[in-house]
């Protein structure tokens, strides 16, 4: 598929990086020529699910440089966000907004601070949820839990057999 907008933006905790990040990360790269990629603080995960486990953010950032290192993706920019709008409600000519069935409102939540701000609506680009080996999506709070690893595959032998 060719690109489709400039700009577009994603963003996320992106703490242990999985097969689901990485499918909305080239979801990004595929439609946008340039990505820019909100990449939350400290502060913004106290209230995630085993908050404790999650990578400070400098090592989310080092994960997240590798990989899009390992990719060859140069047209990016990550920017620190503390909240949940982070940039997107400055920044003019954002095009389109990626993210995943799970995150969906988020997304109109952008929206609606664009909206409130004077500038055009993104577009969404949805990205199906990625599956565990389990059934059940991929997450990072899964992984922090010890109850699957990064590839979705379960960490007790025993579940490996289902």
């Amino acid at each position: 598929m060719p690109m489709k907008y400039r700009k577009v933006v994603v963003g996320g905790t992106f703490d242990r990086l999985h097969l689901g990040h990485k499918a909305l990360l080239r979801r990004a790269f595929e439609v946008g020529k340039y990505v820019y990629i909100g990449l939350t603080s400290d502060e913004m995960t106290k209230d995630k699910p085993y908050a404790e486990k999650i990578l400070p953010y400098e090592l989310r950032l080092s994960d997240l440089l590798k990989f899009l290192e390992v990719n060859t993706y140069s047209n990016y920019r990550i920017l620190k966000i503390h909240s949940a709008i982070g940039f997107t409600a400055e920044i003019k000519s954002l095009e389109a907004i990626v993210v995943s069935e799970e995150t969906y409102k988020g997304a109109l939540l952008v929206n609606k601070a664009r909206e409130e701000r004077g500038l055009k609506p993104l577009d969404i680009v949805v990205i199906g949820i990625v599956k565990s080996k389990l059934g059940g999506k991929i997450s990072s709070s899964l992984i922090r839990a010890g109850l699957i690893d990064p590839f979705g595959n379960p960490r007790d032998r025993r579940l490996r057999q289902i």
